[in-house]
């Protein structure tokens, strides 16, 4: 029998990310937004007149996708761009008073979701699965670099074989 991925961690975050982003799509649908655009806003609120690359830094995107997230969004009436008052060439952008006001929805529409995700399952565990999660992403952050190495996975159990 070969390597069942559905048994992995992994395959189960992948599914877990899917289901998310379907219930967050249509979640924030019904605010007239697009999964990801609610992160910019949010990151906004609590720092409003970013500057691109900031933001970007913020989002962990690359630069060309603020800048396309930025357009649609001023397009929009939820944030404008200004020019930057120590450097006219560098663009800042901030929240509209639309932008500010959706603010309050985008946090219903994560505190719903939140409720949603984890219902059924306990405080210490709520806090357990945080911190696995955390970790995972760590883990998966310091392979970014190409330093990958094979490991080889036992397959009754999809854990690292010894």
């Amino acid at each position: 029998m070969g390597f069942d991925h559905r048994r992995t961690v992994t395959f189960r975050l992948a599914q877990a990310a899917h289901a998310y982003r379907v219930r967050s799509g249509s979640r924030l649908a019904r605010i007239e937004l697009h999964s990801g655009q609610e992160s910019l806003l949010k990151a906004l609120g609590e720092t409003d007149g970013q500057s691109m690359s900031d933001l970007a830094a913020t989002l962990g995107v690359q630069p060309p996708t603020v800048t396309k997230m930025i357009g649609r969004l001023a397009a929009q009436d939820y944030v404008e761009r200004r020019a930057s008052k120590g450097d006219g060439r560098q663009a800042m952008v901030f929240l509209t008073e639309r932008g500010k006001r959706t603010i309050d929805g985008i946090d219903k529409v994560w505190k719903r979701i939140e409720k949603d995700a984890v219902s059924g399952i306990d405080d210490k565990d709520r806090k357990r699965l945080r911190k696995l999660l955390r970790q995972i992403e760590r883990n998966l952050g310091a392979r970014e670099n190409g330093d990958d190495h094979e490991l080889a996975l036992d397959e009754d159990t999809a854990q690292p074989a010894e």
